[in-house]
């Protein structure tokens, strides 16, 4: 039975720490999770626009560069011909010299030509064979004959590669000429794709049909027609996301960043990765998301051992509560039995007042009419004495009965120790000797009398000794030894009652002197004695020491001050 109800009780306890568990972790990690969500989203929607602005930035600083690369190539056509006349270009090796002067810091320009209104060159200067060729019915040659200066996008023309030429026209002497140039494609080129962003970043250029006028880095050449080409002209930048498919054919989200210049119309785009862009987002919402397991991790480990500690604090406070319960239950019984106890008492004493009475009224009358018979007298004279002495005993009893019920004051008188436990061994002494058990003592002749309560301390020796005889029923043979001595502070007496018995187990030694707690077997003791017996000695002012070791026997060392606790005096 006692086992089921602490299978429950475990049972009970483990669900409670289930809960205080599940309902901690849910109290706990809700609020991070949801802290942890919204800090998130905050950071990455925050380092998201960041770093698109850092990329917007960036292609609006490119552009311009770009920009300046056009302006300052058309800005040295328009002060050559502005500063030259058509003499002076065309006469010996001077337009030579000026392409030299004009690729002194870096080669921009492949070559230059002087062209007639008819599209003849008059004068070039290139790696090209084109002195003899005829532009009248060039694109370019057209624009720049109807506007004064042009940027042709990228073709191919008679040197059958691709490249683009700037032309500036000059009216002299009533007669038009073309100062054309060819700009250096690598040169363009590597200007361009100079903003490369991390590993995946494309940097190319189209012209207003969507016509690659740089190479893209993936997927295109110079002259082909991009994909997906919208050719809207708009004004600033603008962003497109788009999906596009690798070599693995896996789907891969781009971010594309476009901007129109403004001479020529040519659309610059960045192209680059998304998850490459967001890397660092990346990085950040992984670094987030250990830190979160981590936290939940460390809520976990700490909830599991304050939970375990409140486990065990509640199951501390549930036995304490059972125990007051228990004591309660006990002192309500002690209360009953005392009740009992002093109604048996005084039920005896009135009838043993009246034998007193009678017996005295017998020995008057004796004295006043003696009996003739002498041997008759003297047994009549015995037997009247042993009523008294019988009745004295019955009441002795009777006052124990009321002292255990009412817990009368104690009656304090000079004790000599040695001679008291003489007294208490030849009470017991035969009921031992029955069980096979001797009795053995080691006095100390040079000890002093005590005061206390002789009545107190017989019922305490006289449960002791009994104890210590039921500890050898299974061995069915002993020995009982008590002893005396100067307690080590020198102001008592020390009095040890040592068996050669069973032991007592560890686990019970802290729980011997619990009221109703026993070892013997069930209707064999009912676990007042040793609880009364501590209960006298404290009250006595001395203390219990117990060693014990199963199988070997048991030592109780009680140790009494010379004189009792000053209130138990007064009353005493």
């Amino acid at each position: 039975m006692d086992q089921d109800l602490e299978t429950r009780k475990n049972k009970q306890y483990s669900r409670l720490f289930r809960r205080f568990i599940v309902l901690t972790m849910i109290c706990s990690l809700v609020p991070l999770l949801l802290a942890g969500w919204a800090i998130n989203i905050h950071y990455s929607r925050f380092a998201k626009e960041r770093m698109m602005k850092t990329l917007e930035t960036r292609v609006e600083y490119h552009k311009k560069i770009i920009e300046l690369f056009l302006k300052e190539n058309r800005a040295k056509l328009d002060f050559i011909v502005s500063t030259h006349s058509i003499v002076s270009l065309t006469k010996n090796d001077n337009l030579s010299q000026i392409l030299k002067s004009v690729n002194s810091d870096s080669w921009t320009l492949t070559d230059i030509g002087i062209i007639d209104e008819n599209g003849d060159h008059l004068a070039y200067v290139g790696p090209y064979d084109l002195i003899d060729k005829n532009y009248s019915n060039t694109l370019w040659f057209k624009e720049v004959m109807e506007k004064g200066s042009y940027t042709s996008d990228m073709f191919m023309g008679f040197r059958k590669e691709p490249h683009f030429v700037m032309a500036v026209i000059k009216k002299e002497n009533k007669r038009r000429w073309i100062l054309r140039a060819t700009v250096n494609t690598d040169s363009f080129c590597s200007l361009v794709e100079d903003v490369r962003i991390g590993r995946t970043g494309e940097v190319y250029i189209l012209n207003s049909q969507g016509i690659y006028q740089t190479s893209p880095g993936s997927g295109g050449k110079i002259m082909m027609q991009a994909p997906a080409f919208e050719g809207d002209i708009h004004d600033g930048l603008e962003f497109r996301f788009l999906e596009a498919f690798d070599k693995d054919e896996k789907t891969r989200k781009k971010i594309v960043c476009e901007t129109w210049l403004k001479d020529p119309k040519w659309l610059l785009v960045v192209s680059v990765d998304e998850k490459e862009l967001f890397v660092e987002v990346g990085h950040a919402n992984r670094a987030t998301l250990v830190s979160l397991h981590f936290s939940a991790l460390m809520i976990l480990v700490v909830t599991i051992f304050i939970t375990r500690h409140m486990i065990f604090v509640i199951k501390k406070r549930d036995f304490e509560v059972e125990g007051m319960n228990n004591q309660l239950m006990e002192a309500g019984k002690l209360a009953s039995i005392g009740e009992l106890s002093a109604g048996v008492a005084h039920e005896i004493n009135n009838p043993l007042a009246i034998i007193m009475t009678e017996r005295q009224l017998l020995l008057d009358a004796e004295k006043r009419t003696a009996i003739t018979d002498e041997t008759l007298g003297e047994q009549f004279i015995d037997s009247l004495n042993q009523i008294g002495t019988q009745v004295l005993r019955c009441k002795h009893i009777t006052r124990n009965l009321l002292k255990f019920a009412r817990r009368t004051r104690s009656v304090i008188e000079t004790v000599d120790i040695n001679r008291f436990l003489i007294e208490v061994i030849t009470l017991m002494e035969r009921e031992a000797r029955s069980d096979g058990i001797e009795f053995t003592s080691s006095l100390d002749d040079s000890l002093p009398p005590i005061l206390s309560d002789p009545s107190q301390l017989q019922q305490v020796f006289l449960n002791f000794i009994n104890n210590a005889i039921d500890a050898h029923k299974d061995k069915g043979h002993g020995m009982i030894t008590l002893s005396t001595c100067l307690s080590t502070d020198n102001k008592g007496i020390d009095i040890t009652v040592e068996d050669t018995g069973s032991g007592i187990k560890t686990k019970d030694i802290g729980k011997i002197f619990d009221p109703f707690f026993t070892t013997k077997s069930v209707g064999q003791g009912t676990g007042l004695g040793l609880s009364i017996c501590y209960s006298i000695v404290k009250q006595l002012g001395g203390t219990i020491q117990i060693q014990s070791e199963m199988g070997k026997g048991t030592v109780f060392t009680l140790t009494f001050p010379f004189e009792p606790p000053g209130d138990l005096m007064k009353h005493g």
